[in-house]
């Protein structure tokens, strides 16, 4: 009992036992016992467990869904629960091409659990418990590699626990507590899932590699996991790690020889491959031109969205991706490029691995014309073995040799990342100052809303603590300091994240999920609704109802009256003015106020924050549409779309 009160002391403690006190403990025992092992390594799974729930799984279902994309998986995966077809997702009356399923299968699951309306009111817990689950399950492993694997080798696994311990927990956290990964590991979308599996199969290959014995088929069927997850990119991303292992200085031979290229690749294959090949019979040409074509190729080839950035915009990433802790990140990349081609043993090579599967990921995107914040997620878990291993004693031995010499930059890592800190509580501190500069004329009240909450100053009092903790105010020990900074910034997701995360919902998802509620109260039998102006998912999600979303011009007017006669869809039935009079819209402020709604005919029936209810008569839309037609325009909704929904 002494021994693992020492233990969670050192690990978890604000100040560690006295030198004498921990050498006089240490001395009573010889080696470490199986069992004692054994509930170490339960303890240390456990405390990251936990901490993984109160990041991501801590009131993961008080808010709604949020538009557009989460709202697009969520509604699919309820479809698919609901109608039985598991195959291709749907979504309001349409296929959806974009992602492969196992994320759908995994939000479909939970949806078809009984009961859920009392449990899930809001439809948004089942759909993001897969991104949390994957995010808690990266962190595990993560932390767990590090614990069989503490770096320099082998032999430090039979010297005292807590250094290695603390390492270990201090990888997790700084992967999760990453701004991405906050953000995406409690999002309805398939990035985590994919983050999770690929890092996965990454680890246990380079586990695979580093050991001498056990099989070689685990890290092939975690990677058709991530192909099952976001596509081919991932069959891209693990050889260009392993590529980049080798060049830097990872052995070849052995790597050929543990890993067994030729037969993972078909082991991948034969598990991935069917749902593909099914798909592809099912749906034919419009599968592959939506999902190989455009979501994989031209997504990469060229801009989409008008998601064009500059080829230095995965480095701005890198940088923010790891913050507060970037130049801890910096300094470990720094030292491991520098001894790259030092002769090194394979149980000692985690740090080169994530330098290589980091900088994978860099080269990767960094040529891809499509560029979003969320493809770095990938290599968040990479980072955070890089910042955490900036402390392990390897690194404090190459790098800081003489004690006037500091060739890494490792003494300075600290103070700046505490420095960061220092800064961001400032800035949440004076939140007040720059609040008065958000407008945002679709979310009326934002700014009193943001000022009222007491989110902001409670922000800037706990990165004070973490910053102060990671100057050495509880500890001396850099591996400590760090995790004393880290578990302080724990409470920034009940205590500041979520209150504002709340505040956002309330005053943008909630009225499109009022409107929801009484347009699905008040339509007639068969009557149509629609939505004009910017799209938002949700509302289909929440009315249950087939909605025909267009834009804000006057073409939305004539695309409509088109649609109604022609467009034929589960849940929508074509009909003429005489035989459904009315229309259900769903209209923002700002389309409502262009000149080509201004002499709309019909009824008001609702007005939430930026969005109003109306039932249009539809011989008005009938006779818009004409005078349209009229000036020589047509109705432009039959062009293929990928996106449409």
């Amino acid at each position: 009992m002494e021994w693992r009160l020492l233990d969670v002391a050192l690990v978890l403690g604000p100040f560690p036992p006295s030198p004498v006190e921990a050498a006089r403990l240490l001395r009573s025992r010889n080696a470490y016992l199986p069992s004692t092992i054994g509930r170490r390594h339960a303890l240390l799974l456990a405390v990251v467990a936990a901490a993984g729930a109160c990041l991501f799984l801590f009131g993961l279902g008080q808010t709604g869904l949020v538009d557009e994309t989460p709202a697009l998986f969520a509604a699919s995966s309820r479809h698919m629960a609901e109608s039985g077809d598991w195959l291709i997702p749907q979504v309001n009356g349409l296929p959806r091409y974009d992602k492969p399923p196992l994320v759908y299968w995994l939000m479909a699951s939970l949806y078809s659990l009984p009961g859920r309306s009392h449990w899930d009111p809001l439809g948004s817990w089942a759909a993001r418990l897969p991104s949390a689950i994957a995010t808690i399950t990266t962190m595990v492993v993560v932390a767990e590699t590090l614990w069989r694997w503490p770096q320099p080798g082998r032999a430090a696994s039979r010297r005292i626990g807590p250094e290695r311990a603390l390492i270990a927990i201090s990888a997790a956290l700084a992967f999760a507590l990453s701004p991405l990964v906050l953000l995406w590991g409690r999002t309805e979308v398939s990035d985590a899932l994919f983050t999770a599996t690929l890092a996965l199969s990454l680890l246990l290959a380079w586990r695979t590699t580093a050991a001498d014995h056990g099989p070689w088929w685990p890290c092939w069927v975690a990677l058709a996991l991530a192909v099952l997850s976001k596509g081919p990119a991932a069959l891209v991303l693990f050889p260009l790690t392993l590529a980049g292992f080798w060049l830097l200085g990872a052995e070849g031979a052995r790597l050929w020889r543990r890993l067994r290229p030729l037969p993972g690749l078909a082991l991948t294959l034969a598990l991935a491959a069917p749902w593909y090949a099914l798909a592809l019979w099912r749906e034919g040409q419009p599968y592959w031109e939506s999902f190989f074509g455009y979501h994989n190729l031209q997504r990469y080839t060229r801009v989409v969205n008008n998601h064009q950035q500059g080829w230095w915009y995965f480095f701005v990433v890198l940088v923010i991706a790891s913050l507060p802790f970037t130049p801890l990140l910096l300094v470990s990349l720094r030292r491991i490029l520098v001894s790259a081609r030092t002769p090194m043993a394979a149980p000692q090579s985690l740090g080169r691995f994530a330098a290589a599967w980091l900088l994978a990921v860099l080269l990767f995107f960094t040529f891809s014309a499509t560029k979003l914040p969320s493809y770095w997620l990938v290599a968040t878990p990479a980072a955070a073995l890089l910042v955490a291993l900036a402390l392990s004693p390897a690194a404090q031995a190459q790098c800081g040799g003489d004690r006037g010499r500091d060739p890494c930059g490792q003494r300075l890592a600290l103070p700046c990342s505490a420095g960061l800190l220092l800064l961001i509580s400032a800035a949440l501190t004076a939140a007040p100052l720059w609040l008065q500069l958000i407008r945002d004329p679709t979310i009326p009240g934002l700014q009193s809303a943001l000022g009222r909450s007491p989110a902001f100053p409670l922000g800037g009092a706990i990165t004070l603590i973490s910053g102060l903790l990671l100057a050495g105010w509880g500890s001396r020990r850099p591996a400590l300091r760090l995790l004393q900074s880290q578990s302080a910034l724990l409470l920034m997701v009940p205590l500041v994240l979520l209150p504002l995360w709340q505040i956002g919902d309330q005053l943008r998802g909630a009225p499109i999920r009022d409107l929801a509620a009484i347009a699905q109260a008040q339509r007639f039998e068969e009557e149509s609704l629609a939505m004009v102006g910017a799209p938002k998912p949700s509302l289909h999600f929440y009315s249950r109802a087939t909605v025909l979303f267009e834009g804000s011009s006057a073409m939305a007017q004539l695309n409509l009256q088109d649609r109604l006669l022609s467009d034929i869809r589960p849940g929508l039935r074509p009909s003429s003015p005489h035989q459904q009079p009315t229309l259900l819209v769903v209209i923002d402020s700002a389309t409502a106020s262009r000149a080509h709604w201004q002499a709309w005919k019909g009824q008001e029936l609702a007005w939430r924050g930026f969005y109003r209810l109306w039932r249009i008569d539809r011989l008005w839309l009938d006779e818009r549409a004409r005078q349209l037609g009229m000036d020589g325009r047509v109705p432009n909704w039959r062009a293929p779309r990928p996106e449409r929904f």
